[in-house]
């Protein structure tokens, strides 16, 4: 296998859920990446699903709620990298769900919590970030993780 069949790229979507000036955030646990830091709810594509029903499906799985494809617009783009994975991290952003938010993955995920955009806490995987730092900014593309 060559070195570019190795490390094919990998596909994630991202939920940016803003209420009031504040995104939804998860407490990463027990899952081996990031854990004790906070995260966004996403996942990666299962194939044959685009990027909103891959959220979709995620925003239910993760968060207890639904997510309507009309109301997810593209917030982001981030080409990422990180030993032996590329990643295309596609972001996307709503202020509209249906049910109440709760921890559905109470063994990969120690909390859900709103925090200000403005205020985000020092222990935010650091991509995520990058990325919201970005979407607060109107930067819709963005890179992590290649060297300079």
């Amino acid at each position: 296998m060559s070195e570019k069949e190795r490390f094919k790229p990998y596909a994630a979507a991202y939920l940016v859920l803003i209420k009031d000036g504040q995104v939804l955030l998860m407490k990463r646990a027990n899952t081996g990446y990031q854990d004790g830091n906070y995260g966004l709810v996403s996942g990666h594509f299962d194939g044959g699903e685009t990027a909103k029903q891959c959220i979709i499906r995620e925003a239910k799985e993760e968060a207890g709620i639904t997510v309507f494809p009309e109301d997810l617009k593209v917030t982001h783009v981030m080409h990422r990298y990180r030993p032996a994975r590329e990643y295309f991290d596609i972001y996307l952003g709503t202020g509209k769900w249906s049910g109440e938010i709760t921890n559905m993955e109470q063994d990969k995920c120690d909390e859900l919590k709103w925090f200000k955009i403005d205020d985000l806490p020092e222990n935010l995987i650091p991509e995520i970030k990058l990325a919201l730092e970005n979407i607060k900014n109107n930067i819709h593309y963005g890179e992590f993780g290649w060297a300079a």
